[in-house]
């Protein structure tokens, strides 16, 4: 809830929805990269391009997080079946 005008009222609020599956580490990236990263539409020229080459990099180093942090977590999973017992699963983990 965000307060105007002395009175409450809701922000923003987006819907995003997937088919078959959870959403891509791409997607996450451009949802993280849009809330740290905004660009004016009345920058000048030189200011959104350097803006915009800022944004890319931001990007560029969330995804590549976000796949690291996704590739450590299927390793932790993997590792746990295997302790457990569960080789099976962790073969089937270890090819998705």
């Amino acid at each position: 809830m965000i307060e105007q005008n002395g009175e409450m009222a809701m922000g923003i609020i987006e819907v995003a929805t997937s088919q078959n599956g959870g959403h891509s580490p791409e997607f996450w990236a451009e949802r993280c990269t849009d809330r740290i990263c905004g660009i004016s539409d009345t920058a000048e020229g030189h200011i959104r391009q350097q803006a915009q080459a800022f944004r890319l990099a931001i990007y560029e180093t969330i995804l590549y997080h976000i796949k690291n942090a996704i590739n450590s977590e299927r390793c932790t999973m993997r590792n746990s079946l295997s302790a457990q017992g569960h080789e099976d699963l962790a073969k089937i983990l270890k090819e998705l």
